[in-house]
């Protein structure tokens, strides 16, 4: 039992020490990121409506408004409903020359609803919000950093388990070990705040973790699942359309998917482009979906005759489909509301507190063990 115990906490030990830095890293950034858009808001107030609340314009209107911005951007636009009355209208435009060659780097953009002025236009990665995006997401280094987040995720649950394993003072002693209080003495006080925090913060820890990993690896994810579970695949469309002034509007095609989805929150408008090349797809919201912000529930509409091409119902959806939904609303909170992301963004700052009471514990311990070796040694 105690080579045992040897063992386990020399493994605690040396995971905390290599990827607690990481860790205290990603937790930071991630508590960051839970309030992304109201921080970069706030950084940037001319992004703000002139006058709230506002009633919404036509989506064509919008659409118009930004090729007129941006008349040489002649691909897909990717138009986001405000999540708040007093937010602007967010748009994407994914395939800007300036990101040739880059991983992931669109064109943001918000649109004052009242005016159709666009108050903000900015590549992905150029700016605070998004950059700690990308920190958080592949340390800012594309495919290989999102790997090793992953590989950091799952190895974390093992120095989490081992903690725990460490700490346990069995069922009789569970509430007492439990008791929310911080003994006198730095020794004890230090190791008092290390093991109830690892032991209060546990459940928040192994989701955000696990959730993460799956996040950064979503291939291998999605390999476990398929052996329990069917997963639904987006729809393959290839149209060959030429560019023409007859296609339907936004709002004919937000139109014909609502008659689908009466019930539903319109979200997300994607555009076919100046060469209709692709489908309307239109992204609706459904009561019981884990993220309002970014639905499963989708119409693919040809953008010349407005036939629907295909469609995804997520009351439909496998149990694995649902699975896989909730990762990112459930490792941002959304899924809980404002309670779930204030109890993220909490949770963000305990690997800064396991770290640092765990490194200076292990510097009692090893200044204690020297003092020992030098008095036998004298």
């Amino acid at each position: 039992m105690k080579n045992a115990r040897r063992i386990w906490l020399s493994i605690h030990l040396y995971l905390g020490l290599s990827i607690g830095a990481v860790l205290v890293l990603l937790g930071l950034t991630g508590s960051i990121l839970v309030f992304y858009l109201d921080i970069d808001q706030i950084l940037n107030p001319q992004m703000e409506p002139t006058s709230v609340p506002y009633e919404m314009p036509a989506q064509q209107d919008i659409l118009d408004a930004l090729q007129q911005a941006h008349p040489k951007r002649q691909n897909s636009w990717r138009i986001e409903q405000p999540m708040h009355t007093d937010w602007p209208i967010m748009a994407r435009y994914y395939t800007p020359i300036e990101s040739v060659g880059k991983n992931f780097a669109p064109l943001m953009l918000t649109v004052d609803p009242i005016s159709l002025e666009v108050t903000s236009s900015r590549l992905w990665g150029d700016y605070a919000m998004t950059w700690i995006y990308d920190l958080h997401y592949s340390l800012l280094l594309n495919k290989p950093g999102k790997i090793a987040i992953g590989i950091i995720g799952l190895i974390s649950l093992i120095s989490f388990i081992s903690g725990i394993w460490l700490w346990w003072p069995g069922w009789a002693g569970l509430n007492h070990a439990l008791k929310p209080q911080l003994r006198s003495g730095k020794a004890r006080f230090n190791y008092d705040l290390h093991v109830l925090t690892g032991s209060y913060g546990l459940v928040f820890l192994l989701i955000l973790s696990l959730t993460g990993a799956a996040l950064a690896l979503p291939d291998e994810a999605a390999m476990l699942v398929r052996p329990f579970s069917d997963l639904t695949s987006a729809p393959k469309i290839a149209l060959n359309h030429s560019e023409s002034v007859d296609r339907i509007t936004a709002d004919q095609a937000v139109e014909i998917a609502k008659n689908w989805f009466p019930d539903a929150e319109l979200r997300w408008v994607e555009t076919p482009g100046l060469n209709n090349q692709k489908a309307w797809r239109i992204a609706l919201y459904q009561e019981g979906e884990p993220s309002r912000r970014f639905p499963r529930t989708q119409v693919w509409i040809d953008p010349i005759s407005g036939e629907i091409l295909a469609l995804r119902d997520t009351k439909q959806d496998t149990g694995g489909d649902v699975l896989m939904h909730w990762l990112h609303p459930l490792h941002n909170g959304e899924v809980f509301g404002m309670t779930g992301r204030i109890l993220v963004f909490i949770a963000g700052f305990l690997p800064l507190i396991l770290f640092v009471t765990g490194l200076i514990r292990w510097l009692q311990k090893r200044r204690a063990r020297r003092l020992v070796t030098s008095r036998h040694t004298a």
